[in-house]
């Protein structure tokens, strides 16, 4: 128990070594950058940062990594928010309240209470990885094929409670996801399904672009046709920054709730944050005593998604540390990160140093995470008065910049051309 203590503190230390952590501060810029930028995310940036590691040790490699993966879930609320247009695939569940309390000028109450949440979400996420490691062997090996299928059956049934009083609508929806799911190489037999001859279908239709077109695109054509700003009422002074962050404390209990959902499902290899996101909003839905508010501008709604975005990172690092079985995308772009820097997930990483091991980077993993988000979650509240200003400029003056992101991004991640029309 005292390597164990020992560990952790050395892992505290390592993280402010000057190096390490100026690495730490470039890497949450970049990523405050590409999550307030929609559709690049998190794994493209992180794909793209991995040749720079190869001359860095490993602390300083992932300051430089984990400070950036930490960060882009909370800037990408904020584009979720005052656009409704997801920064990260992963906030697209925020639009679905978030952006309804901006047009009704609480955009800064919605922002302070994402913010806030995502803070507790990654600090619980992350102490989650520093006490789970002994534990979770068992769960994770126990998670077969029967279990993911039950898992994706669990999700379309979520629909049910989303889609309250539009059932055939949700039913509709959801077909047709699984329509576009289908759209590629089959998995096992490599038969072509839908792909119409065209090789850019081979991968099926991708997340981003598909997120940017049903969430952005449609946001940009209703503020064209009603010739406003994105706020409909005026933004007060702190645009109730201060109340997002109280109503974070009113409703605790939903916030660790959807916490745990996140660190949980963060655990089971290849679930990752964008399955967490639409399970908490569906208990923050499930949970409340007025389900009608929600879609309407319920602060419970940014509440627990932001909490399981954030915390699902701090879960996900569990099994890829513990046994190089990725929990999410982020997860399996930072193996190679591991394999850069000639680390083997698995016994090794939790073992302490005076017995050949790398335990302290392990726990300075969990103080990466926390110490990334109280960084950026300052810096945002500083200027959070400004952001939510953003909301009423005039929308002639915001739709081509955001159109002409919202083509960036869907551009950006694999540079084809064929994303740009989806």
């Amino acid at each position: 128990m005292t390597l164990v203590f020992n560990a952790f503190i050395a892992g505290l230390w390592q993280i402010f070594a000057l190096k390490a952590f100026l690495l730490q501060l470039f890497g949450i810029t970049i990523g405050f950058l590409v999550g307030i930028l929609p559709g690049i995310g998190g794994p493209v940036t992180l794909a793209l940062m991995l040749p720079f590691i190869y001359k860095m040790d490993s602390i300083e490699a992932f300051s430089f990594l984990l400070g950036m993966a930490a960060v882009t879930a909370t800037t990408g609320d904020i584009t979720s928010i005052l656009f409704g247009i997801p920064g990260e695939a992963i906030t697209a569940s925020v639009i679905v309240d978030g952006h309804p309390m901006a047009k009704k000028g609480e955009a800064g109450r919605a922002l302070g209470a994402a913010l806030m949440s995502s803070f507790i979400g990654a600090v619980f996420g992350a102490f989650c990885l520093a006490i789970a490691v002994p534990l979770v062997r068992p769960l994770v090996l126990s998670v077969q094929s029967p279990q993911y299928f039950m898992f994706s059956i669990l999700g379309i049934a979520f629909l049910a409670s989303l889609t309250t009083g539009a059932v055939v609508k949700g039913l509709a929806a959801a077909a047709l996801g699984l329509l576009f799911a289908t759209v590629g190489l089959d998995p096992i037999s490599g038969i072509e399904r839908y792909t119409f001859g065209t090789l850019y279908l081979w991968d099926g239709i991708r997340l981003v672009p598909a997120t940017l077109g049903l969430f952005a695109i449609p946001e940009v054509i209703d503020m064209a046709v009603q010739g406003t700003s994105i706020a409909q009422a005026e933004v007060g002074r702190l645009g109730g920054v201060l109340q997002g962050v109280k109503d974070t404390f009113l409703h605790w209990s939903l916030v660790l709730r959807c916490s745990a959902i996140g660190a949980y499902i963060g655990v089971l290899p290849g679930m990752g944050a964008s399955v967490s996101q639409w399970v908490s909003y569906a208990h923050a839905v499930q949970s409340s005593k007025n389900q009608e508010r929600f879609g309407k501008g319920a602060v419970e709604g940014v509440l627990g998604p932001s909490a399981a975005n954030h915390s699902t990172l701090g879960g996900a690092l569990v099994p890829t540390v513990a046994f190089g079985v990725p929990g999410s995308v982020v997860m399996a772009i930072l193996l190679g990160a591991f394999i850069i820097q000639g680390l083997v997930p698995g016994p090794s990483m939790l073992t302490p140093e005076s017995r050949g091991g790398h335990l302290s980077l392990t726990f300075s993993f969990v103080w990466l995470i926390v110490v990334s988000n109280i960084i950026t979650v300052s810096v945002c509240f500083l200027f959070l008065d400004k952001i939510a200003k953003i909301t009423q400029v005039r929308g002639s003056l915001v739709i081509p910049f955001v159109l002409l992101l919202i083509y960036i991004g869907a551009f950006a991640e694999n540079s084809e051309f064929g994303d740009v029309i989806v």
